[in-house]
């Protein structure tokens, strides 16, 4: 169901405004490989000795340049001109994505800077703007630190394993947008499905609360009315609770969520100052809950059954940047046409428009932090405050029903026996769950969990029958001992033990197919779409029939780089018939 609030291209589809102005396209660029920039007052300059692409970076064909070597520092530099409405109020520029350290300049004079290469982050530039047309500068600073959060971007100066080419600067929409005077900040919805209603945190931006503002946030479904509540704002932030029951709308009274009923309620917030709207935003939400009891993941209180896919999210010619939003689509669509009824986003944050997507087509998201790669005082500090950002910046998108902040005990690879490191992903765990406490929190993806709502380990088993013994006979061994098939490995850190959390496999498959001997997947090659579809069909079938597992998780969508163990080749184009991976996930 496709919310009333949606416009295309809209860079964050859960807070919708209809003033804003798209910053994508050609900017002037420039490599500072010698530091110098700032030194010598580059944002200053009219322009630079090269033109970029926006948001694809340097080291992508989309970017116009295609330069994959490593540039420590990159500037960007436009004219921008203001519609003449915006003279009032304030403008905000939003960067979706920029990687790593981020510092913006307004006409020569820092606005403000960022630390992070995944998550939103806006700065309020009102008060550097001056009558006419304005210039953005930005600077972006990159490293190979491996205390930095950088996901799949190698550290290496070539490709190497899993790891790719770096992305440096901006990677995600860039844009403006106009808001009034006094603004609603932000608006946190968690639905109650119990109570048949949703609670509002929400925060306003104004400069008194003199009791003439108020908040009134008014409910639809599919255009009819469901409820309208207002309530006073005394401060800058404040809470208030919308019942959503209407059976005008459905005899139960209630439209749920769920990957075969995707429905979703329109809201809009309106801010007022004596009953006059000064501010007004759209949104939607979904209302279901999510739980775990008795070793199964609960979706509006019944098991669901996970059948994921792992998915990079990178593209051929653009790397982590989506092409343009229809790939977005078509990306979900072709694989619900394969039977998945979700994703695992592996270390990366997605553009947010994928997770809308996810919430319109009800199809399941996992929401992953990417990784640091050594554990030290800088990466406890780097990895929490982005990760916390990542999280604020996602929760109202029903899809998301997992977060995964560690994977495979990247960034922390002493945690099996290691107190500090074991101490950093509970601490994590535990402030996530105190911002959210309905959805599951993953510790550590793959092994040596530490406390986790989930206990999901990765195994690229090629053998079928192989398989299905070691699951059947060796349950107790594998929940509580030494993994099997990795004698290196644990299920859980020193200290920690299984307590009958849910079991999924969320790493399987990884079969490489491909015509050549370039490239590299897990296990054997094959050499036709008939042996991979009778080795997939095979260790599936073998996942299906072990009791305690409820889901998977198949490696991957698409070829990567050096990784030729996608569904697809990196330009999107299908390996092996879609109908065949859709009889398998169904059987």
């Amino acid at each position: 169901m496709m919310p009333k609030c949606y416009i295309p291209g809209y860079p964050r589809p859960q807070f919708v405004r209809p003033d804003w102005m798209e910053l994508n396209g050609e900017w002037d660029f420039a490599f500072d490989d010698t530091l110098c920039g700032e030194k010598e007052g580059w944002y200053l300059k009219e322009t630079f000795d090269k033109k970029i692409c926006v948001p694809f970076t340097y080291e992508t064909k989309r970017s116009g340049i295609g330069d994959e070597t490593v540039h420590p520092v990159v500037w960007y530099t436009r004219i921008v001109s203001l519609p003449q409405n915006w003279e009032d109020g304030r403008v905000v520029l939003h960067l979706e994505g920029c990687d790593y350290l981020t510092r913006v300049w307004i006409n020569g004079r820092m606005i403000g800077e960022h630390r992070g290469g995944y998550a939103r982050f806006s700065f309020d530039v009102t008060p550097l703007l001056q009558p006419g047309e304005n210039r953005i500068t930005v600077r972006a600073a990159d490293s190979l630190d491996r205390q930095q959060p950088r996901g799949k971007q190698r550290w290496l100066e070539k490709n190497f394993g899993c790891w790719y080419v770096q992305t440096t600067g901006i990677w995600k929409p860039v844009w403006l947008e106009h808001i009034p005077s006094e603004s609603i900040e932000s608006v946190k919805i968690t639905p109650d499905l119990g109570g048949q209603s949703i609670h509002l945190d929400f925060k306003i931006d104004a400069p008194q609360f003199d009791g003439s503002l108020s908040l009134e946030a008014a409910v639809t479904f599919d255009g009819r009315p469901v409820n309208r509540v207002t309530a006073a704002v005394l401060a800058n932030r404040g809470k208030m609770d919308v019942p959503v029951t209407c059976l005008a709308l459905d005899e139960w009274g209630l439209r749920k969520w769920s990957p075969e009923s995707p429905d979703l309620y329109d809201i809009s917030f309106r801010l007022l100052r004596e009953n006059r709207c000064i501010d007004e935003v759209g949104s939607y939400f979904g209302m279901r809950d999510i739980r775990t009891e008795n070793g199964r993941v609960l979706l509006n209180g019944k098991p669901v059954y996970q059948k994921l896919i792992l998915d990079q999210g990178y593209w051929e010619d653009s790397h982590l940047t989506p092409p343009d939003e229809q790939a977005l689509i078509c990306e979900i669509e072709n694989l619900q046409a394969m039977g998945f009824n979700g994703a695992r986003k592996h270390q990366k944050t997605e553009d947010e428009r994928f997770a809308f997507w996810c919430d319109v087509k009800g199809f399941l998201l996992w929401c992953e932090m990417p990784s640091a790669y050594e554990f030290g005082d800088d990466e406890v500090e780097n990895f929490t405050r982005e990760w916390m950002e990542i999280v604020r910046q996602n929760y109202n998108h029903p899809a998301i029903i997992t977060w995964t902040p560690f994977n495979e005990s990247w960034g922390v690879p002493d945690i099996h026996a290691d107190r500090a490191q074991q101490h950093f992903t509970q601490s994590i765990y535990y402030l996530t769950k105190a911002f959210d406490p309905m959805r599951p929190v993953v510790s550590n993806d793959g092994w040596e969990h530490t406390t986790t709502d989930l206990l999901t380990l990765h195994d690229y088993e090629e053998d079928g029958q192989t398989f299905l013994d070691r699951y059947l006979e060796e349950k107790d061994g594998i929940l509580g001992g030494t993994l099997p098939h990795n004698h290196e490995r644990l299920a859980f850190a020193e200290g920690f033990q299984y307590t009958g959390q849910p079991v999924l496999l969320t790493e399987y498959g990884g079969i490489a197919f491909t015509t050549g001997n370039e490239g590299w997947g897990y296990g054997n090659k094959v050499q036709s779409e008939e042996d991979f579809l009778h080795r997939l069909e095979k260790i599936t079938d073998a996942m299906k029939a072990v009791p305690y597992l409820c889901g998977y998780c198949y490696t991957q969508v698409s070829d990567v780089q050096q990784e030729v163990n996608g569904l697809f080749t990196p330009d999107r184009r299908a390996k092996v018939s879609i109908s065949a991976l859709r009889r398998i996930n169904d059987k």
